[in-house]
C-alpha cells in the first residue's frame, strides 16, 4: 500500500471507529426488537452463497462483508472490515457468548483476520474461503486454534416459543420398506452385508457412482488411494473421481467403506456439494434438522425441490438412504441441469 492510500486511511478508520463508540448505545436499542430466530433465518437464507474476495453482495461474500450485510437486513449498522468490527461493540468472554455476538480469529498468523456471527451451540456462520457460506463449530480442529475474541454489537431478543416449522410435504414415491436408523458416526466403520440390506439400502460406493454418472465425469482412472477400494472394485473409478473433486472422503485410516450404507443427513451434504446447489428462496427446517449439522445442507436441497421430508413430518437425518430415495433424488437434480 503506497504512503499515499495509508494517509487516506488512517482518517477513515479513526472516523468509523468515533462513530461506532457514539452509536454503540443506539444500536442495542434498535436491536432489541430483533429477535434471535430473525437473526438466525436472515443469516440461514445466504447458505451456499460462494465466497468472493471483497464480495459484499448475494453475487458473493467475504467474511466481513457477509456479516456486515446480514445485520444491514436487519437494520443494524456495522462498519465493513474485519478489523474494524473487531473494534465495535464490547469485549465477550466466550463463556457468555450470545446468539449474534461477532466472533474473531486470526487465520494468517497476523492478529485478527476473519469474522463470523455466532448461532448459540457453540456454532457459527460464516463466509469461509473454500465452502463458502455455512455453519461450522467453534471449538472444532480448525477454528477453535485460531479464536481470539468476540465482540457484541447488539443484543438479540430470545423468543420463549420455538421457530414456525414449515410443513413439509411427503416424497414420492412413498418408502414402506421399515426404516433403519443409525447413530450419526455411522460409516466411520464398514457395516457388513449380513448386518444392512444394501438391496434396499443404498451403499457408499452405489452413491459415488449414481453421482459420477449423473455429472458425467471421467470414471476411467481407477486408483482410488482407499486402501478398501482396489482398483478391481467395479465403483473404483467413481470412487476415484469422487475423492478427486473432494465430494467423497474416507475415515483416518484411509479407509472408503464403499459397502456402507449411507444416511439421509450425509447425502444431503454430499449431493449440496457434488451438484454444487446454493439456497433458493427462504431457509427451510424439518423438526429433526434445527440444530444439527446437516441443517445447511437439507434447506439447500428441500428449497431446490430435491427433498420434502417423509410422512411425519421430518427429514430423517438418522435414516439410512433407501435405494429409492436415491433415484428420486437423482431424478429431481436431472430436472435442475
Amino acid at each position: 500500500m503506497s504512503s499515499l492510500k495509508k494517509k487516506v486511511l488512517i482518517p477513515v478508520f479513526a472516523t468509523a471507529m468515533f462513530v461506532s463508540g457514539l452509536g454503540q448505545s443506539q444500536q442495542t436499542a434498535e436491536a432489541s426488537s430483533v429477535t434471535v430466530n430473525q437473526l438466525t433465518n436472515e443469516a440461514y437464507k445466504y447458505i451456499g452463497i460462494k465466497y468472493k474476495y471483497g464480495g459484499t453482495t448475494t453475487k458473493g461474500f467475504d467474511c466481513s462483508g457477509y456479516v456486515q450485510y446480514v445485520f444491514k437486513k436487519l437494520g443494524l449498522k456495522l462498519s465493513r472490515t474485519t478489523s474494524t468490527q473487531y473494534r465495535e461493540g464490547t469485549s465477550v468472554a466466550k463463556k457468555n457468548l450470545q446468539p449474534g455476538d461477532l466472533v474473531f480469529f486470526n487465520t494468517t498468523g497476523r492478529g485478527v483476520s476473519h469474522v463470523g456471527i455466532y448461532l448459540g451451540n457453540n456454532k457459527f456462520i460464516h463466509s469461509g474461503v473454500s465452502r463458502g457460506i455455512q455453519v461450522v463449530g467453534l471449538n472444532d480442529s480448525y477454528w477453535g486454534k485460531r479464536y481470539i475474541g468476540a465482540r457484541r454489537v447488539a443484543t438479540f431478543v430470545t423468543e420463549p416459543t420455538a421457530p414456525v416449522v414449515e410443513q413439509p410435504v411427503v416424497e414420492q414415491p412413498v418408502v414402506e420398506e421399515p426404516v433403519v436408523t443409525v447413530p450419526e458416526v455411522v460409516a466411520t466403520g464398514e457395516v457388513k452385508g449380513d448386518e444392512i440390506d444394501l438391496t434396499r439400502y443404498a451403499s457408499r460406493a452405489v452413491v459415488a457412482e449414481e453421482i459420477a454418472k449423473a455429472l458425467g465425469l471421467d470414471t476411467t482412472a481407477r486408483e482410488t488411494g482407499f486402501i478398501d477400494v482396489p482398483a478391481s472394485h467395479p465403483q473404483s473409478g467413481a470412487i476415484a473421481v469422487m475423492h478427486e473433486l473432494g465430494i467423497f472422503s474416507g475415515n483416518e485410516e484411509g479407509r472408503f467403506n464403499p459397502s456402507s450404507p449411507i444416511t439421509r443427513s450425509q447425502i444431503a451434504k454430499v449431493l449440496v456439494n457434488a451438484f454444487d446447489l446454493n439456497q433458493q428462496g427462504d431457509y427451510l427446517t424439518f423438526p429433526d434438522t434445527a440444530d444439527h449439522w446437516s441443517a445447511g445442507s437439507v434447506s439447500i436441497l428441500a428449497s431446490n425441490g430435491i427433498t420434502n421430508g417423509k410422512q411425519d413430518g421430518t427429514f430423517g437425518i438418522n435414516d439410512y438412504l433407501a435405494n429409492r430415495q436415491l433415484t428420486t433424488f437423482m431424478e429431481r437434480l436431472n430436472t435442475l441441469q
